[in-house]
């Protein structure tokens, strides 16, 4: 037995010296020698990989990939953001490990594609690319969206907070973080300098000052109107919001309708009066390309519209007046200005997705601080704070326009359309009273008659 003990303790002691010896070598994860790669400050959960000890293995080292062999489905818009994405990719993919399909539609295609997906209860696409203020409210009624709440509440490295107020405004729904907007849209007044130069005019700064110097400029003999925008009946009430915003309105108030309210007629009314009496004819089939394209050919003196649209004008190649054209803060109502600032496309998780990690590790590598810099570096605006306050991040815009969308970001409004599930219908009922304002019908009338419509549409959606 006293054989026995002597033997165990000698064994004992070898392994003691088995195990210091390890220690002291170049194996295991040394406390400072970890490294990530090159994307490694992009992606939000650490990834980092081990190295030696003493740090000689540095700059061989591999991530870590803590989700390796995970793979996603991300359905995307034919967008630039999205090309862009694309091709920073391999980084993200080197770091964490997941492989990353992405699938990229048309616009409308997208929606098709995503809805029938969500319907089937499908796992795929992991995440996607959508309209929060055209679908949010449904998506997430019909438990089709993963809410986003806890997996960025508590992340100070993210910084969910740096997002534009009110563009996330528009991503969120009875409490609920919905989507993380990637791109927002500002409402802006287009201008020609030349032609305020030649009449001797300021850039105007209040509604009344814009219905001044669209009256001062048009000029229909010799092929330029006051004023162009979209008149088609849906697509216009996004771009009639803000006149109804500025004086004090909106489509909604405390849950019911508000279309037929004096504040709400008087945005209204602008909008049509104008269009009926210096815009071009045809106004009422003309969406953004029409109304753009009239604008670029030097046929118009102002034009109201998103933000996203201004490469257009100031493209020497489609536009004739590419060297006149000026931008400028959408102009003050009686409630002061109240442009629209919305987040125009978000990325969302499929509730029934099976790598809600892995996907929420590629949402927000795609909308982090740096992404979003180096996005925006390259000429698409983003919706953080801190990107849009340094200035390597502007220099692709032209400078008067920095400081307009700047500017609206601060003071806008996180919606352009009624806030409603059914959202198309909606449009429609609020669109005609413009349309019928053309055509020189009674505004009041055909705004009674579409609060009825429309406050019939929130009563059905309530009790549905």
């Amino acid at each position: 037995m006293r054989g026995l003990a002597k033997t165990i303790k000698t064994l004992i002691g070898m392994a003691l010296i088995v195990s210091l010896l390890a220690a002291c070598g170049g194996g295991g994860s040394g406390g400072n020698g970890s490294t990530s790669s090159g994307a490694g400050s992009s992606a939000s959960s650490g990834g980092q990989a081990s190295s030696g000890g003493n740090g000689s293995s540095e700059n061989n080292a591999k991530p870590a990939q803590p989700f390796k062999g995970q793979r996603l489905v991300v359905y995307m818009a034919n967008h630039p953001w999205v090309e862009l994405i694309k091709s920073y990719l391999p980084e993200f993919e080197e770091e964490t490990g997941i492989e990353v399909d992405i699938q990229n539609f048309a616009d409308d295609q997208l929606s098709q594609k995503v809805s029938v997906q969500l319907t089937t209860r499908a796992a795929t696409p992991d995440l996607f690319m959508m309209r929060p203020l055209q679908e949010a409210r449904q998506f997430l009624r019909n438990g089709f969206i993963e809410p986003m709440n806890s997996y960025i509440e508590n992340d100070e490295e993210y910084d969910f907070g740096d997002f534009s107020k009110s563009a996330v405004d528009g991503t969120v729904v009875d409490g609920q973080v919905t989507a993380i907007p990637i791109i927002a849209d500002q409402h802006i007044m287009y201008y020609r300098k030349d032609l305020l130069e030649n009449a001797g005019l300021s850039v105007p700064q209040t509604i009344e000052e814009l219905g001044e110097a669209i009256k001062a400029l048009h000029d229909e003999k010799n092929g330029v109107y006051g004023f162009v925008a979209r008149g088609q009946r849906s697509l216009l009430v996004p771009q009639v919001s803000s006149y109804v915003f500025s004086e004090g309105g909106d489509f909604m108030a405390d849950g019911k309708a508000a279309v037929n309210t004096p504040e709400a007629i008087r945005g209204f009314k602008y909008y049509a009066d104008w269009l009926r009496e210096y815009g071009p004819p045809g106004v009422l089939n003309m969406s953004w390309p029409e109304a753009m394209g009239l604008f670029t050919q030097g046929k118009a003196a102002f034009f109201t519209d998103a933000s996203s649209l201004f490469s257009n004008a100031i493209d020497k190649e489609k536009s004739v007046v590419a060297d006149s054209v000026g931008f400028a803060l959408f102009p003050e109502g009686s409630h002061g200005r109240r442009p629209y600032n919305i987040a125009a496309w978000g990325m969302s998780l499929n509730a029934n997705a099976k790598n809600k990690e892995a996907a929420m590790e590629f949402i927000k590598w795609a909308t982090s601080k740096e992404i979003m810099t180096r996005t925006q570096t390259e000429g698409v605006p983003g919706v953080r704070e801190s990107v849009w306050a340094n200035p390597e991040t502007t220099s692709k815009f032209p400078a008067e326009l920095v400081e307009v969308l700047k500017k609206s970001q601060e003071i806008g409004v996180g919606h352009d359309r009624p806030q409603v599930i059914a959202v198309g219908e909606a449009r429609d009922i609020i669109g005609a009273i413009v349309q019928k304002a053309i055509l020189g019908e009674d505004i009041q009338a055909a705004a009674d008659q579409a609060n009825e419509e429309f406050q019939a549409l929130i009563d059905r959606e309530a009790q549905s």
